[in-house]
């Protein structure tokens, strides 16, 4: 009787021996090794080769970023892959070369099987026209116009409705910039709904069976698989409007009714915002400039999820960013590219710790975490900031002097906070009232005790305009899509780490004895920097009760 055990570890170590002999060929051939077992392999790059093609030359295109490829080789020397090069190179394509073993290759192969399940189940292409997305949205200005459109298409015929209706949906939220789109099947009907500054709007209603053909065709896109109904996908796919890429980052998880689709836009124009746009106050603008302009030390940014803590830092990023300054950054995941800056992606085999050791390996002055979630990349991210490298990172805390009691929870000596930490910030978006209709009323009421009261405990009143007796209100017209609302500003607050602070922290402070002192110092809290926003006409005050506690 055969001895399984001995057949496995005998298998094992023939796959060990062949992986380290594509290691030891890499250094000959100049090409990076790496193993695709651990790899997501991208699926809009696999289908860039043909599955023939690349079985005969022993070749996988695993990753794509704009027209480079990451390409997975058996053999550069092979006659067969420098042909593929060729024609691929004339089609505007560059390469990053990798070296691979067989198995990593029949692990990337296997995804063919996936790709053409999803071409036999669908009628149809699998791309959407930029063409066509550019065309829809120069013909929709608002919501209601996405709405009537989908309504439009609901007439046609059923093999061109679907791919329509995504050409529609996606253009529509490009039109009126969306950041999100969301499609979520109910009992009797399926809702779409955009992500508008940060609020949900309803957009229109789909019939079940519209949406199980929706679905699929998003699926296809996202190089997700159709027969997987009831657990979460993730996936993504390119599409370019007007000379610019913009990446849909596809989540799917089954509910009640069947399965609730998110896209999210990443337009390279939302974090192309400029340091003076982040809408910081004067002052703390002033002294983010100069410490951020540190051979050392650390800034650390705080708020929920999609409170623009990411824009701020790429903000921050990009105003000292120079030929002379090398900055990495590791991320989860990379949201957007940055010409000039090294970005970093974690993987299920590349974590923030094993990045963040990786990058101080490689000479940076600037280093980017995208999150401190644990003690190890907390103590190595402030070990950083201590050896000469400047150090961005967020951490998830309430507000800015909620950030020493976490640091202190994740095991970092309260001792070295003052000389690894220049500063920490929180934020909140709200949403910026719309210019064209917004309307001036009497500040009266409970509301302007409340503001009043707040101006009053200003130290700096300098920030205060002249007049304080009239505030103004949301009223929705056609260039805000009735919501009173256009576009969104950043609330800050910040603790700065001077002599008076840093001997504070030393004593292991609780978060009320941190904001006690905070609070005596002449930059503002966040419902401070809100109160001045409300009086100065950028936002309302519900807007700001509804992210900021105004105290």
């Amino acid at each position: 009787m055969p001895d399984t055990n001995t057949d496995l570890h005998l298998e094992e170590l023939r796959r060990r021996e062949e992986e380290e002999l594509a290691s030891i060929l890499s250094q000959k051939y100049g090409a990076t090794y790496i193993d695709l077992t651990r790899v997501t392999i991208n699926s809009e790059a696999i289908r860039i080769i043909p599955e023939d093609v690349a079985r005969d030359a022993e070749v996988a295109a695993y990753d794509l970023v704009s027209k480079k490829i990451s390409l997975a080789q058996r053999s550069p020397a092979n006659p067969k892959v420098r042909v593929l090069k060729d024609e691929l190179a004339a089609k505007g394509y560059t390469f990053v070369d990798y070296m691979v073993s067989r198995a990593s290759l029949e692990s990337a192969w296997t995804r063919y099987k996936d790709l053409s399940f999803a071409v036999e189940t669908k009628e149809g292409v699998i791309d959407i026209s930029s063409k066509e997305l550019s065309s829809v949205a120069d013909a929709i200005h608002s919501v209601a116009d996405v709405a009537a459109a989908i309504q439009e298409v609901g007439a046609l015929k059923r093999a061109y409705r679907i791919s329509r209706i995504v050409e529609v949906v996606m253009a529509g939220a490009f039109a009126v910039n969306a950041s999100d789109v969301h499609i979520e099947p109910e009992r009797d009907d399926v809702r779409i709904r955009y992500r508008l500054d940060g609020v949900l709007q309803d957009v229109a209603r789909l019939d079940t069976d519209t949406h199980n053909l929706l679905l699929s065709r998003v699926k296809l896109l996202s190089g997700l698989k159709l027969n997987i109904h009831d657990h979460a996908q993730d996936g993504r796919f390119s599409v370019f409007m007007k000379n610019a890429e913009i990446e849909i980052r596809t989540s799917i998880i089954p509910n009640a009714y069947g399965e609730t689709v998110v896209m999210r836009l990443l337009d390279p124009e939302t974090i192309s915002v400029p340091f003076e746009g982040l809408g910081m106050e004067a002052r703390l603008k002033t002294m983010i400039e100069a410490k951020i302009s540190s051979p050392n030390g650390m800034l650390l940014n705080t708020g929920p999820t999609g409170s623009g803590k990411t824009t701020t830092l790429y903000a921050c990023m990009k105003k000292i960013s120079t030929p002379q300054v090398k900055i990495i950054t590791i991320e989860d995941p990379i949201e957007y590219h940055v010409q000039g800056i090294v970005q970093t992606q974690v993987e299920k085999s590349y974590t923030f710790l094993q990045g963040l050791r990786a990058a101080l390996r490689q000479d940076p002055d600037v280093i980017m975490v995208g999150e401190i979630r644990d003690e190890e990349v907390a103590r190595t991210a402030i070990d950083a900031a201590l050896t000469g490298h400047f150090v961005f990172s967020t951490l998830h805390t309430n507000n800015a002097a909620g950030t020493f009691p976490r640091l202190a929870d994740l095991g970092v000596d309260p001792k070295i906070f003052g000389a690894a930490i220049n500063i920490a910030m929180a934020q909140r978006l709200v949403r910026t009232l719309c210019s064209v209709c917004k309307k001036q009323v009497p500040l009266e009421g409970a509301v302007r005790d409340t503001i009043l009261r707040v101006a009053e405990g200003l130290r700096d009143k300098s920030v205060l305009p002249t007049d304080t007796t009239h505030i103004f209100e949301p009223v929705g017209c056609s260039v805000c899509n009735n919501t009173g609302y256009k576009g969104r500003l950043g609330v800050f607050e910040a603790v700065v780490i001077d002599d008076e602070m840093e001997n504070l922290l030393r004593t292991l402070p609780t978060e009320g004895g941190i904001r006690a002192l905070q609070q005596k110092k002449e930059l503002m809290l966040m419902h401070e920097d809100g109160v001045v926003k409300i009086l100065n006409g950028i936002t309302s005050f519900d807007e700001l009760n509804r992210v900021v506690i105004v105290e």
